[in-house]
């Protein structure tokens, strides 16, 4: 009968113990963030979302009560589906947010390599046109690649 009333009630429990430790690895997160962005292998404009999920964790460990809330303002009974629910929510947000980033990049690539093989045809002129189509005759087909200095200075 107890185990029975203990199912049905929504209440969040979490030992001390369960609280620190989950306070712990919220703390330990953000600090992998900070490193990332120190090591400059993540940037700050993407960093952002990852430093807030680590807030979340953070406050999620020190007010276990907080679920609750939500999960009443969700309409749900139970915390573990409200808290299910909201992870899965910000995962396909940040899916969704970083296909956008990689289509924009992806359109960024292509239209810098056209630009860039615009500019070799405009360097190379009229006597580019002559050239043979066998690259073993040109020199072994290598080109030198100017030093990004030079290339804005000129």
């Amino acid at each position: 009968m107890r185990a029975l009333l203990a199912a049905a009630d929504p209440t969040v429990r979490l030992t001390p113990q369960a609280r620190i430790l989950a306070a712990v690895i919220a703390v330990v997160f953000m600090a992998m963030i900070l490193e990332l962005i120190r090591r400059h292998q993540l940037q700050e404009r993407y960093s952002v979302i990852w430093f807030m999920a680590g807030l979340g964790m953070l406050v999620g460990a020190a007010f276990p009560g907080l679920l609750e809330v939500v999960a009443s303002a969700m309409g749900v009974r139970d915390t573990n589906v409200a808290l299910f629910s909201l992870v899965l929510l910000l995962l396909l947000g940040l899916a969704l947010n970083f296909s956008v980033i990689v289509s924009r990049q992806a359109e960024q690539i292509t239209r810098l390599a056209q630009e860039r093989a615009l500019e070799r045809a405009h360097e190379a002129g009229p006597a580019g046109a002559q050239r043979t189509a066998d690259p073993r005759a040109s020199g072994g087909g290598e080109q030198r690649l100017e030093p990004e200095e030079e290339r804005l200075e000129g």
